[in-house]
């Protein structure tokens, strides 16, 4: 499953595969995507802005995506916004944190009833133990 969902972004969102960008879990913790900092750096040599967020945003698509286990539902962020909080300097790990029960719930009732519905995700970024950034994005799921 990690795989398919690794395979899906680089053939979709071409520019995951320059970043570097992995799939490693799925499991209680929530939906997990790494990039490293050296494809991913800035003049500083610490993670690029641009490219925390981009992760970040990926780790919540990926998460929606799979949860909703259909290629063929259009998954878009419709607005987000993130805190800095520490410079990463060697992986960019964020982590999609599971919604809650009800609210997953609310969303899939939702889409299975209009085939569209839209869901608040949230994404840590860590390194070293330590939330390095937070993410926080709407995101919309229509059919296609």
């Amino acid at each position: 499953m990690l795989s398919a969902a690794e395979k899906f972004l680089h053939e979709q969102i071409p520019i995951t595969r320059a970043m570097g960008l992995r799939v490693v879990a799925n499991d209680e913790g929530g939906f997990t995507v790494e990039a490293p900092v050296a494809l991913n750096s800035n003049h500083l040599r610490t993670a690029f802005g641009g490219s925390i967020n981009a992760v970040a945003t990926l780790a919540a698509y990926g998460f929606l995506w799979l949860e909703l286990n259909d290629a063929s539902v259009h998954v878009v962020v419709a607005e987000s916004s993130i805190r800095f909080l520490r410079p990463v300097r060697e992986t960019i790990r964020a982590i999609c944190l599971r919604p809650a029960v009800d609210d997953l719930a609310a969303f899939r009732s939702q889409f299975a009833a209009k085939r569209k519905a839209r869901i608040a995700l949230r994404v840590n970024v860590i390194e070293a133990g330590q939330t390095a950034a937070e993410f926080e994005g709407i995101f919309v799921a229509r059919s296609a």
